[in-house]
């Protein structure tokens, strides 16, 4: 069975290792865990990597966040993964930065990002990990926050974290996201 992991970030340098991006960084770890490689395609960068019998597709869509449903519906069909077996790494405003949740479906919470998705696909019943980068920012400037880089001193939890994250991909592939529900979601 194939599934579909989904890195949402913004292409291009100046949007590099910002927490926007973490998407993307996690995607980027799971590849070369997985010793892949992305090549560009249609809407996205793409890995295809073998695990524990299973093909997983890893994309990171060039479409911007703000059309990466686009991507999404299009690997999905050239693939064949259905709803179930997809997981979307995505950062999160409302977490605190060290926290991630795994959800099996719902609200998009103002992500430009799951909007898109929400809107392509028709539903919100698809999983999604969000990272939590927490909302340390002066009224007015969460623009500034979310497309900005980490902190020194956030660094190495947001490192460890993504890390983390590659676990709760594995055991969501593994052992299901119930699994990983219970095991990540503290």
């Amino acid at each position: 069975m194939k599934w579909l992991i989904v890195g949402l970030g913004n292409i291009g340098n100046e949007y590099d290792f910002t927490r926007h991006n973490i998407g993307f960084d996690i995607a980027d770890a799971w590849v070369i865990k997985h010793d892949g490689k992305f090549r560009l395609d249609r809407h996205a960068l793409v890995a295809e990597c073998k695990w524990k019998g299973k093909t997983i597709i890893v994309i990171k869509p060039t479409t911007y966040m703000n059309l990466s449903g686009k991507a999404v519906k299009y690997w999905m069909d050239k693939e064949k993964i259905p709803l179930d077996h997809v997981l979307v790494l995505v950062d999160d405003l409302a977490l605190p930065i060290d926290s991630l949740r795994i959800r099996t479906g719902g609200s998009h919470a103002g992500h430009n990002g799951l909007k898109d998705i929400d809107q392509v696909l028709q539903t919100n019943q698809y999983a999604r990990l969000r990272f939590g980068i927490g909302n340390n920012f002066p009224k007015g400037r969460q623009v500034d926050f979310v497309l900005g880089r980490w902190t020194p001193s956030e660094l190495p939890i947001v490192k460890e974290k993504i890390l983390t994250s590659v676990d709760a991909i594995e055991t969501a592939i593994s052992q299901g996201l119930t699994q990983a529900m219970n095991k990540y979601n503290r």
